[in-house]
């Protein structure tokens, strides 16, 4: 049985900082490429950033510079740093695990950007 769990999430200042973690079980975690999206309230959807198996990683342009992501193969966990956030950051946080044929998704974890 395949498991993606994030957690990490909360309400922060904008400015701050928060780790998101994805916790993954009952795949070869070295073998698929891992990733974080986002939910807005009105359900639109952004990719936010990818790492590949290999270790390659790509951001959105709104992200650049203040997000980073990271593996732990060892772990079977997958991490976004988030700093410097902004209002804007508020969403669903997903991560999403995917190989050719095969796509898993966790539950999310709400981010909330406010003062």
């Amino acid at each position: 049985q395949v498991q993606l769990v994030e957690s990490g999430g909360g309400l922060v200042q904008p400015g701050g900082s928060l780790r998101l973690s994805c916790d993954a079980s009952g795949i070869i975690f070295g073998l698929y490429a891992m990733y974080w999206y986002r939910q807005f309230p009105g359900n639109q959807r952004e990719l936010v950033a990818t790492i590949t198996s290999a270790g390659r990683t790509n951001y959105a342009d709104s992200v650049k510079g203040r997000f980073t992501i990271s593996r732990d193969n060892a772990k079977d966990t997958v991490y976004l740093q988030m700093n410097s956030l902004k209002p804007d950051d508020t969403a669903v946080y997903y991560c999403n695990a995917y190989k050719p044929g095969f796509s898993y998704w966790g539950q999310g974890t709400q981010v909330t950007v406010s003062s």
